[in-house]
């Protein structure tokens, strides 16, 4: 690449979606598997988050797409059942306490998330306020602080930006943050990818489906 050059020279534009091509990686060859809307997001998050091979992105894909359910979902669902609230959160909910706070999104994440992650306690709400947003879902003040000072953009004043705006980019953050890069260089075996999943995750639920989508991205890509 000439010094002076743009790091992704061309462009393919198709319904208002800018698809990048040219630069460290084949991006054309992921449309049809992924939005174009988060292809045209890769150039510039690969750039401010260390993204720098076709191994480490394929990783990164791979877990965005299983946690937002194919990149869909950019926004935590705290929509819970009296029933869901007892299962999933019991420590939170004893007793009967459950049924005053179902079926309200607002009320439930502001108790689960209060008083922890730099979250106010569950009077100030900010345990709704910085629920979890972007395709690894960025949560808690303290990650969304942090997170603004890199971004350079206020998402601490504006939550919702990590859903409209960076979900892709807060996912890296994640990622880079936790030094998942690492993990990712060990390889294209599946216990590699079943160790980002355990850090991403917190154990291996969906595996089998970030496995597939790891080798197929991988495929396309390298």
């Amino acid at each position: 690449m000439e010094l002076g050059k743009k790091m992704f020279p061309g462009e393919i534009i198709k319904e208002d979606v800018v698809i990048p091509t040219g630069g460290p990686f084949k991006l054309e060859k992921l449309k049809g598997h992924i939005p174009e809307s988060v292809i045209a997001q890769i150039p510039d998050t690969a750039k401010k988050f260390n993204i720098t091979n076709s191994l480490r992105l394929a990783h990164f894909l791979a877990q965005c797409g299983h946690e937002s359910g194919g990149f869909k979902a950019v926004s935590e669902n705290v929509n819970y059942s009296a029933d869901g609230l007892k299962k999933i959160f019991p420590k939170y909910f004893p007793g009967n306490l459950a049924e005053s706070y179902a079926r309200n999104p607002e009320k439930i994440a502001s108790k689960v998330y209060g008083g922890r992650m730099g979250n106010g306690d569950e009077s100030t709400k900010d345990g709704f306020k910085f629920r979890g947003r972007g395709y690894i879902q960025l949560t808690g003040k303290s990650n969304y602080t942090n997170f603004a000072k890199f971004i350079g953009e206020d998402t601490v004043s504006n939550p919702d930006l990590v859903a409209t705006k960076y979900p892709l980019a807060s996912a890296a953050f994640f990622f880079d943050s936790n030094k998942l890069w690492s993990i990712c260089d060990k390889g294209a075996d599946d216990a590699t990818v079943t160790a980002v999943t355990k850090r991403v995750n917190g154990g291996t639920i969906g595996l089998a489906d970030r496995i597939k989508h790891f080798k197929e991205y991988y495929n396309l890509l390298k």
